[in-house]
């Protein structure tokens, strides 16, 4: 028995006894399970990441597409914007030809 009250007898405590099953042991207490190069489920642990990764671009392709948005929302603006004026200028110039009209008509009659 040790200073605090547990029994200690290989590697394991009372408080923490030693695991069996290899998959529950601590890798920091077993050299031969950090050794390994890739474990048995890398395919699981690769999905997973290329699912963190996705879960990290979301706001991105969000930003992307309200930006691609915005674009086309402001090119629309402009085409309007474009077709009112030459809307008015045309109407300009329907009045100026009026106003010429009446003036060569004026200047024949007298």
């Amino acid at each position: 028995m040790n200073l605090s009250g547990t029994y200690t007898s290989g590697t394991g405590t009372i408080d923490r006894p030693a695991q069996r099953d290899p998959q529950k042991q601590d890798p920091m207490n077993n050299p031969s399970l950090t050794d390994s190069t890739a474990p048995a489920n890398s395919g699981v642990i690769e999905s997973r990441q290329n699912r963190t990764r996705e879960m990290q671009l979301i706001p991105e392709a969000l930003a992307r597409a309200h930006m691609q948005e915005r674009l086309r929302e402001a090119e629309s603006e402009r085409r309007a914007q474009h077709l009112a004026t030459a809307r008015r200028m045309q109407r300009r110039a329907e009045r100026a030809s009026l106003r010429a009209r009446r003036a060569l008509a004026m200047a024949v009659m007298q």
